[in-house]
């Protein structure tokens, strides 16, 4: 890092301020965040002011223990004076032939069942056959690269009118998507939310308290999806990388959709074989 950078992150004060507004984000004390990293709580103090510079040490092990995204260790660090720690590898790079492959392994052993792999604006990277033949009808314009899973949901013209319980299916997704903006900061991401918080509700959605009211016990909110005259019921499971030490690879998100009842099982694995 060249001294310029150095002293113009020093002159926006250094890391202190990045760290203090994600502690205060957090909820987390100065006294229990020094306790969690093994340091004392005057310490915390005077880095957040700027009093002290961390050590890059100190920078990662206060980052973790705020669960601070893997990107966002890497604007901490840059403030503090240090190098960035965590490559940021396209995942076209031939060094992530290994995770491509072992993704769209992953994905197609759920199949009939319908899974895909997102990254942090909610992206398509990959999706195996039972996704794609829940979207037969969708108009190309909705389909077009990039492929964006909360676009597809929620616009008018794509899952949307599809879906049956959809004031709830649609307040969840907004909730998940304000969770991951406190999370990651992002601007690309708020507006996202904007555009897609925006669109209007189609009446065929407007049923939905009743269709889940009257549905079984389920155990999580599921999904009630119309398709071929069909009403099929998932419900949605994410997983991501654990320790992640790329900037791409923890920003992606593998989502299954499990049926939630016996009745959509049957019908999918019918329907793929």
């Amino acid at each position: 890092m060249s001294s310029a950078t150095s002293d113009a992150a020093s002159a926006a004060g250094g890391a202190g301020p990045l760290l203090r507004a994600w502690r205060e984000q957090r909820r987390v004390s100065q006294l229990e965040l020094a306790l969690r990293a093994g340091s004392s709580a005057r310490h915390i103090s005077f880095i957040e002011t700027g009093r002290s510079r961390p050590s890059e040490e100190m920078v990662l092990r206060l980052a973790e223990h705020l669960d601070v995204p893997v990107r966002e260790r890497n604007a901490l660090l840059v403030a503090a004076g240090y190098a960035p720690r965590y490559p940021h590898t396209p995942l076209d790079d031939p060094a992530l032939d290994a995770l491509r492959a072992g993704i769209e392994r992953l994905i197609g052993g759920y199949e009939p069942f319908p899974a895909l792999v997102v990254d942090a604006l909610f992206d398509v990277v990959a999706a195996n056959r039972g996704v794609t033949a829940l979207l037969e009808g969708i108009p190309q314009s909705l389909l077009a690269p990039p492929l964006n899973a909360l676009r597809l949901t929620l616009h008018p013209q794509g899952l949307a009118p599809r879906i049956r319980n959809l004031r709830q299916w649609r307040g969840h997704l907004l909730q998940r998507i304000e969770h991951q903006i406190a999370l990651r900061r992002s601007e690309q991401l708020r507006a996202l939310y904007e555009e897609v918080a925006a669109y209007p509700v189609p009446e065929t959605g407007s049923e939905a308290q009743e269709e889940t009211d009257d549905a079984a016990a389920y155990f999580a909110l599921p999904m009630l999806l119309e398709h071929q005259g069909r009403t099929l019921s998932f419900v949605s499971s994410i997983s991501t990388f654990n320790m992640p030490m790329d900037v791409t690879v923890a920003e992606l998100a593998v989502e299954t959709l499990l049926p939630a009842d016996p009745a959509t099982a049957k019908y999918l694995q019918n329907w793929l074989s």
